[in-house]
């Protein structure tokens, strides 16, 4: 793939230091992200020298951050996840389910993000599990990979979550296999209001027990009673999930996991100009048909937008719940597959991402060798005749 003609990298380099200095607010994480982006693939993280194994042809390589908020350093994370997610896939049509947040509570996610988050991950799949469980419903125990996004198309703030379920689960009695009643799995009806329920009820805990801050425009919100009216309000709205009916096979499935784990808040590729004031990005309207329309932003207000997208340190975004929680995945899968009758997937090696990862030589197309590693010091040392790549 091409080299995009921006990257958020360039725009860092060019309007990092400013943005920074413009904005105090900006907490320890999001500053290392940034600067880790702002240094990936570049001198400052050392590097290695490569080699043609045909012409001897040598050029140098630079280190990625490997930070997961980076666009250029997903790649080959989202590989291992999903070599890993393969052997677990059930030879079923699996659903894709989403919950989202209403617009409203995007104050206190900005201010809370690990308060909100959590919350997000753990309502929305409590409401699955406990509508899956339900015998007027499908009366199963279920299982399911739940994925965060805080972001739309614009680079506004959108918290959502993403799971897709295989579709079916486990009798009450772990002795078969009880199949979907409903062309979406589960009326989203009645996921709705079960959500809303569930997370006004925690995030009413969560600010009895002072789990939350209220700084700056939302200072108000302090107060017990014009957050309750808050709150109030906001459980009087309808809370949208949305399902997509059942898609094919495994294949298929990860082809479509692929599109939501380890992406950040905007590709490199949908960035289209950055005049070192103004950048302009590619986005989806959803809201007008899907239609493809053109962003230019200050280059300010970019970084304001891709910064609010930045998770708090160690912050968990990709979770499996019900039987594909970590506790006792291997022995429930096992039993999926033996009541569905189905053999397990092909033992497949993961590919060594280290061997593999080569590009070919500009000169002749020979397979570049990828040498040692390179400390700054060592490479400076080193790479003043060659080319770098």
């Amino acid at each position: 793939m091409n080299r995009p003609a921006v990257e958020v990298a360039d725009i860092l380099r060019e309007q990092g230091d400013r943005f920074i200095e413009q904005n105090p607010w900006l907490n320890y994480q999001q500053l290392s992200v940034l600067r880790a982006i702002r240094r990936c693939r570049t001198a400052a993280l050392g590097g290695h020298i490569d080699q043609c194994s045909q012409c001897g042809h040598q050029a140098i390589s630079y280190n990625s951050c490997r930070n997961r908020h980076c666009p250029k350093c997903q790649a080959q994370a989202r590989q291992r996840w999903l070599a890993a997610r393969e052997k677990e896939l059930l030879g079923v049509p699996y659903f894709h389910v989403v919950f989202t947040l209403p617009h409203e509570w995007n104050p206190l996610c900005r201010h809370n993000p690990r308060v909100m988050y959590d919350l997000l991950f753990r309502t929305s799949a409590a409401t699955m599990l406990e509508v899956a469980a339900d015998p007027q419903r499908l009366g199963a125990q279920i299982g399911f990979i739940s994925i965060l996004h805080t972001w739309g198309q614009n680079l506004l703030l959108h918290p959502h979550v993403h799971c897709l379920v295989p579709a079916g689960g486990f009798s009450p009695d772990h002795e078969g296999w009880i199949h979907p009643k409903y062309a979406f799995f589960l009326p989203v009806d009645v996921l709705s209001s079960v959500f809303r329920a569930k997370f006004v009820a925690e995030l009413r805990m969560a600010y009895q027990q002072g789990d939350l801050v209220f700084p700056g425009s939302i200072a108000e919100l302090e107060n017990p009673k014009r957050f309750a009216v808050f709150v109030d309000a906001l459980f009087q709205k309808d809370w949208v999930v949305y399902a997509k009916s059942a898609f094919g096979g495994p294949a298929q499935v990860l082809r479509y996991l692929g599109r939501y784990t380890h992406r950040v808040a905007i590709s490199n590729h949908r960035l289209l100009a950055f005049d070192r004031e103004s950048v302009t990005f590619r986005w989806k309207d959803y809201a007008h048909g899907n239609k493809q329309r053109k962003m230019t932003l200050s280059a300010s207000e970019f970084l304001r937008r891709f910064t609010q997208h930045i998770l708090p340190r160690g912050f968990v975004r990709i979770r499996q719940f019900g039987y594909l929680a970590n506790t006792h995945r291997s022995a429930r899968l096992a039993l999926a597959r033996q009541l569905l009758a189905a053999a397990p997937p092909a033992e497949q090696s993961a590919p060594d991402i280290a061997a593999t990862a080569t590009y070919r030589c500009p000169h002749c197309n020979g397979e570049m060798r990828i040498g040692p590693n390179l400390s700054v010091r060592q490479l400076a040392a080193q790479c003043r005749p060659l080319d770098s790549s």
